[in-house]
């Protein structure tokens, strides 16, 4: 049988630990019996990791690409970050019972449809009220709605304590300045 120069270095280079290399009888067995033997071990242990991997990798669908990219221009607009922020600040308002901050923030637009005891009323939301804001959404440049519920506390009142539900509708006014328009 020829050496090859190149054999020589590989040989030379890896050299199998003991336990996994087979003795010369061995090898011939193997191989004289059914030579296609390791390219059957190798085809099932392919077919064994594809259907492994299908199992704990589920393929993703069209939506959710679409629902990825979705949420990634949510984040990335600075408009609806604005927006979301400034919803918050007048919900802090209204949880703390800040009336001044809370009017300083509306629109004349909703300042004019709510009367003095309407928003008097809104902000004495009680010393234990909390709030929730949903994802919002677009409606046009400069104008985002939001899904709240409010949670008032009036211990020993007659008033409901009962979630309220509602849209907050928040608007550009300035360049960084935001302000809320509606709150149905």
């Amino acid at each position: 049988m020829p050496v090859f120069p190149h054999n020589l270095i590989v040989n030379s280079e890896f050299v199998a630990p003991a336990f996994l290399r087979l003795r010369s009888g061995q090898a011939r067995r193997l191989a004289g019996s059914n030579p296609a033997l390791p390219l059957v071990v190798l085809v099932f242990a392919a077919v064994l990791s594809v259907s492994a991997g299908a199992k704990t990798k589920p393929s993703p669908s069209f939506s959710s690409h679409t629902d990825a990219a979705r949420r990634d221009r949510v984040r990335s607009d600075r408009g609806y970050i604005a927006a979301l922020a400034a919803a918050n600040r007048f919900l802090q308002a209204w949880q703390n019972q800040d009336h001044e901050t809370g009017l300083l923030m509306l629109t004349d637009t909703a300042k004019q449809h709510s009367s003095e005891d309407r928003l008097e009323s809104f902000f004495s939301s009680g010393a234990e009220a909390a709030y929730e804001i949903a994802r919002g959404k677009k409606m046009k440049a400069g104008r985002y709605a939001f899904p709240i519920t409010l949670f008032p506390f009036h211990s020993g009142t007659s008033k409901s304590d009962r979630p309220q539900k509602s849209e907050m509708v928040v608007v550009r006014t300035g360049k960084d300045e935001w302000a809320i328009d509606k709150l149905r």
